[in-house]
């Protein structure tokens, strides 16, 4: 299972893009509101997440891969949450993917989780990062991706894509969508 993280005030392009093409892909994805099911993004948009935080059973279902979009103050606020952290620490035993956008690479930072890896964020948090900043919009080392802000979002989740199901996918999904 995918989970994607929502938190009040994460950046809404950044979740849902890679929501989107991770399910035309037909990845099975779940949101997970932090805190509750109803949650309201940077730019006040509220959302119904698939799951409330106190729902996810990771035993059960394991993640495949845990999305953590960025936004202020949601960022911090994924930071604050033992579930998201838990979430976490379970794909870096699983050997699972982890993916931040924007500002979140910088919780994975915080838990040094990015320590031996190339990662990129949202200019201004590469000192929170802990690790060699990279140059291009989205970074993959190992298992950990990671993307610069809103405007690389689709990309970003086509990268997701691509980890999860191939280039082919990723290049199919891209074109059916028009994007460059």
């Amino acid at each position: 299972m995918i989970y994607v993280f929502l938190a009040n005030g994460f950046e809404e392009v950044e979740a849902f893009a890679p929501v989107d093409v991770l399910r035309r892909a037909g990845k099975q994805v779940a949101t997970v509101g932090v805190g509750g099911k109803e949650i309201t993004g940077a730019h006040g948009i509220r959302v119904t997440a698939d799951l409330a935080d106190s729902e996810l059973d990771l035993q059960a279902q394991p993640p495949e891969l845990v999305v953590l979009p960025g936004g202020m103050p949601g960022t911090t606020n994924l930071e604050a949450s033992p579930v998201v952290r838990r979430a976490v620490d379970t794909c870096v035993k699983l050997d699972a993917y982890l993916a931040a956008i924007c500002a979140a690479p910088s919780v994975l930072g915080h838990w040094g989780i990015l320590k031996g890896h190339t990662a990129v964020c949202y200019p201004g948090f590469e000192s929170e990062l802990g690790c060699t900043v990279g140059s291009e919009s989205v970074v993959q080392s190992g298992k950990i991706i990671t993307a610069k802000g809103a405007g690389v979002a689709v990309d970003f989740g086509l990268q997701l894509v691509c980890v999860l199901c191939g280039a082919e996918k990723s290049e199919e999904i891209r074109k059916s969508i028009q994007c460059p």
